[in-house]
């Protein structure tokens, strides 16, 4: 009989209680002990992606959140680790990727029967990788409690009865109602899964942790679960935030950016290392207002590129923006952000839509079947103008993730190359202040925060490292050995 690794799962009362950073602050912790550990969450559902090896020898993509998870394990990340991520195109409507690619057939298939047909995939999945590692930490989705969905929820309960794991339920008690939020969690599930959850963790405290008795001493007496943890709020880890949660709180003092937030933005956390950078504001902008006091204006990625352009005409942002940029304040696009920056869309396999761009580079995008994933080097031209003088000769590391194709409109004066890759190809232009390129996780690369703001923040590692002091300080001693023996 193979060996199976020992499992634990993080699981939630709501969404945004905290599973995503505390199975991050697990995975370096555990990893810190010197055991092989690696993440797992059967199907994620979230735009904000990373490009990680695939199968067979072509890339794929996953949920960012276990990509923070790998590292923070010490581990490559890759497809088995996400076997299912569902990347919202509509309020009705996702993209289904399993394994890495885009699986259309299954897109229009509705939710119960698509579940049945996707649980053999992340459960081969599981179970690869509990036969190659000491310990996997599994993140659930949602609450387990949902009893509208609980027999077609593969990614909670079923996971866990099928790794046999020791589960923690969290919650986040700054919302208030911790406990009935534990306890009800706990009694809808049905006994055998009930047996299952070895701890309860009250996250986002604020106060004095004895204030809270007699309630975890009660809530155990009903439960026979002990409370294993009370986590203080801590806003500053500097990890990004959990996969489908948006903090749009405007964070740090200094130059204002101002993240223009349409419908369906995707891959957000790129934007975390400029929370907190000294000297810069960041602030998400849906109104002409908001960008007026704005030092730079971002369009950041989109999940559905026509849809989110057209939305922001309707909220009149356009004007906002090409009035920034006459101004010769900064305009920066990355990846459906600079194509709405160009001439025109074209959809030509009706993927996205097709619509006029904004006019402010002088490119056209045409959008194809196959969506194109790779890891990316890059380095900046050295003759850059403007605010974007800085990054001469800067060179970079990131991931491209997009079905558009952009080039030079034929019959326009001819942008200026702004970034190439290490075949040469560009892959970003320049036209006075307006900058747009395809590389997502530029502000993740310390020399372009040094060449653009003088400074830099933590490293990942550092963070890592962070977390799991945290959760080393705050468990109950001997709680986390506890759970995987």
């Amino acid at each position: 009989m193979s060996r199976q690794a020992k499992a634990l799962m993080v699981l939630g009362t709501t969404s945004g209680a905290g599973k995503s950073w505390l199975t991050t602050a697990l995975c370096r912790w555990y990893a810190r002990q010197g055991l092989k550990v690696a993440p797992f969450k059967a199907q994620n559902m979230s735009n904000n992606a990373r490009v990680v090896p695939g199968l067979q020898g072509r890339m794929g993509e996953i949920g960012s959140a276990q990509y923070f998870q790998a590292l923070a394990a010490g581990r490559q990340p890759e497809v088995r680790m996400n076997p299912v991520l569902l990347k919202p195109e509509a309020d009705t409507k996702s993209q289904v990727v399993v394994l890495g690619e885009v699986h259309a057939e299954l897109n229009a298939t509705p939710w119960r029967e698509r579940s049945e047909k996707l649980w053999p995939h992340a459960r081969a999945a599981l179970h690869e990788l509990l036969a190659e590692n000491d310990l996997l930490l599994i993140e659930g989705a949602g609450s387990p409690a949902e009893i509208n969905l609980h027999s077609s929820d593969y990614v909670n309960m079923r996971t866990a009865r099928e790794a046999r794991a020791a589960c923690l339920l969290v919650t986040d008690i700054d919302r208030g109602g911790a406990f009935a939020h534990l306890y009800g969690t706990h009694q809808l599930l049905p006994p055998e899964e009930r047996a299952l959850i070895q701890g309860f963790v009250l996250n986002r405290f604020r106060g004095d942790a004895r204030l809270l008795s007699p309630g975890p001493e009660q809530l155990q007496a009903l439960t026979g679960v002990p409370t294993v943890a009370t986590l203080p709020m801590w806003r500053g880890h500097g990890l990004p935030e959990e996969d489908g949660v948006f903090d749009d709180q405007p964070t740090g003092a200094g130059q204002t950016i101002a993240v223009v937030a349409y419908p369906r933005l995707s891959n957000l956390d790129e934007f975390q290392p400029l929370r907190g950078l000294p000297g810069v504001r960041l602030v998400w902008a849906r109104s002409p207002a908001e960008l007026q006091a704005a030092d730079w204006i971002i369009l950041p990625g989109s999940k559905a590129v026509a849809a989110d352009l057209a939305w922001l005409r309707e909220q009149r942002l356009d004007a906002a923006i090409a009035a920034h940029a006459a101004a010769g304040r900064p305009v920066l696009g990355i990846c459906g952000g600079l194509q709405m920056l160009g001439e025109a869309l074209l959809d030509p396999h009706a993927l996205d839509g097709n619509a006029p761009g904004l006019g402010l580079l002088p490119l056209v995008t045409q959008f194809e079947r196959e969506k194109l994933l790779r890891p990316c080097q890059a380095r900046f031209e050295s003759e850059l103008a403007g605010p974007w003088a800085a990054l001469g000769e800067v060179a970079a590391s990131g991931y491209e993730i997009h079905h558009g194709r952009t080039a030079q409109h034929p019959s326009l004066a001819t942008a200026a190359v702004a970034l190439r890759d290490t075949q040469g190809q560009a892959i970003g232009w320049q036209q006075g202040s307006v900058l747009g390129h395809y590389v997502h996780g530029l502000f993740e690369q310390p020399a372009v925060l040094q060449a653009l703001f003088g400074a830099s923040g933590p490293s990942l590692d550092q963070v890592f490292d962070g977390l799991a002091d945290f959760v080393d300080a705050h468990f109950q001693p001997g709680a986390l050995q506890a759970l995987i023996r």
